[in-house]
């Protein structure tokens, strides 16, 4: 595991802090003005959860419809293995947790994951639903209620899909059309949206931990 230090430049006109890799020669030098720096502390890294609460729902998958920037794939696979994701499916151009640019942004969650790749999200949704599964869609729309204000609808035992888009056009309009439930997040600001990794981050833990 790569450890950081706290690093704060000598320069009293300047006294930049910063993080940088253990070790890393680029860390003695302050990276705004160029003078030496001096190591002012060392944060605490890995370990367990400091809080671990059981999720909601345990049989939980996610479906990543078209996500087309692999930063938002990166940020979506960490947060759905800290809410319990039990399986990811990875629709049209969503990239694969192999893509060797996702642990970037992943930190390991990428091989955390059981993952399957569709071609077709439609299709895919469509199999499941016939295979028993709940259909969940975060989006706007007419359909869409309150994630924060209305009860979800799940029965136990009964496996749930929650299906999220691509950034542009969001979930597929078939997509919806086969959907149990439609949430949506409320929005008071002059952006009717959030970007989908937020959003999902928002969205998942009020379902799991709300």
């Amino acid at each position: 595991m790569q450890l950081y230090e706290i690093r704060e430049c000598k320069a009293e006109e300047c006294q930049f802090r910063f993080p940088a890799a253990a070790g890393d020669p680029a860390g003695l030098r302050c990276p705004h003005c160029g003078a030496a720096t001096t190591l002012v502390a060392t944060p605490q890294a890995g370990g367990a959860p400091s809080l671990q609460t059981a999720p909601r729902f345990t049989r939980l998958e996610l479906l990543l419809d078209n996500i087309r920037s692999l930063y938002n794939v990166g940020a979506i696979l960490r947060t759905a293995d800290g809410a319990s994701i039990r399986h990811l499916h990875l629709g049209g151009i969503t990239a694969p947790p192999t893509h060797p640019r996702l642990a970037k942004t992943a930190l390991g969650a990428e091989s955390a994951l059981s993952w399957t790749q569709h071609r077709n999200s439609v299709h895919a949704v469509s199999q499941l639903k016939s295979a028993g599964y709940l259909i969940w869609v975060l989006e706007e729309g007419e359909t869409a209620v309150n994630l924060f204000t209305t009860p979800l609808p799940a029965t136990a035992n009964q496996p749930i899909l929650l299906v999220i888009g691509n950034e542009k056009v969001g979930v597929d309009p078939a997509i919806q059309q086969l959907a149990d439930c439609t949430l949506a997040l409320p929005m008071s600001g002059v952006k009717n949206s959030l970007n989908v990794a937020v959003a999902f981050g928002i969205a998942i833990y009020q379902i799991q931990f709300g």
